[in-house]
């Protein structure tokens, strides 16, 4: 028993260590960028909510983007009917598990579950979706040198092309997509964009509101400071 929770405890540490040698490519930040960030919702609607829900999202949400309730109904809307509805998809995690061999997850929040002593989740997955190749020993046909092994298709292809291994462990583009590839690249880092936002969507306030109190608290203390010494000024 105590071999066991040892080797429990210590399984987190070797599975970091197993995955030192991954290398994650720095995506773009595109946190302030709000055309950027739209056109990452459209390519997220278009590519990703067949498979993947975001359920912890509202359709009305997406407002805070720069959109209007008009231009997300007509727009990114394709199986809600209302723009306060979740955006959810009609796949049932049976079916993902038998497609796929395991249920598509929900990306809500996948920005930050895939954070990591490695890199931030956006340098994850942007890496991840310029990292398909082709490997027919796959049931999909494709493998990814973040995710070895991967259920999930490459879905972005057309726009990519397709990428081989080659003998020197780089991939190289032998069938070019709709995209040229610093096309794809500027897409990905939207798509990935609008997933970190999606992740948190409060956070540009969130970091906005702490640089305005900590003004506060700044001034605060030379007030604070003053009165302090005008108090004590007879006894010291």
């Amino acid at each position: 028993m105590k071999k066991l929770f040892i080797a429990l405890l210590c399984a987190p540490l070797l599975a970091f260590a197993s995955g030192a040698e991954l290398h994650l490519d720095k995506a773009p930040s595109k946190s302030n960028d709000l055309p950027a960030l739209q056109h990452g919702a459209k390519l997220f609607v278009n590519y990703c909510l067949n498979c993947h829900s975001a359920s912890y999202v509202r359709y009305n949400r997406l407002t805070e983007l720069g959109l209007t309730e008009d231009q997300i109904r007509g727009n990114l809307m394709f199986t809600a009917d209302k723009v306060g509805e979740l955006m959810t998809i009609g796949m049932q995690r049976a079916d993902g598990k038998a497609w796929f061999g395991a249920p598509p997850p929900d990306l809500s929040v996948i920005a930050r579950a895939r954070s990591s002593e490695f890199g931030s989740g956006s340098d994850w997955l942007y890496t991840y979706l310029r990292g398909f190749y082709r490997d027919e020993a796959r049931p999909t046909g494709w493998n990814n040198v973040v995710f070895s092994n991967v259920g999930m298709p490459h879905v972005l292809w057309e726009l990519q092309g397709e990428q081989e291994m080659g003998a020197d462990h780089k991939l190289k583009l032998v069938k070019p997509g709709t995209l040229k590839p610093e096309e794809y690249d500027a897409a990905v880092a939207d798509l990935v964009g609008f997933i970190n936002w999606m992740a948190e969507p409060m956070a540009e306030f969130r970091k906005n509101l702490g640089v305005i109190v900590l003004i506060f608290l700044s001034i605060l203390f030379v007030f604070a400071y003053a009165l302090k010494r005008e108090y004590w000024k007879d006894i010291h």
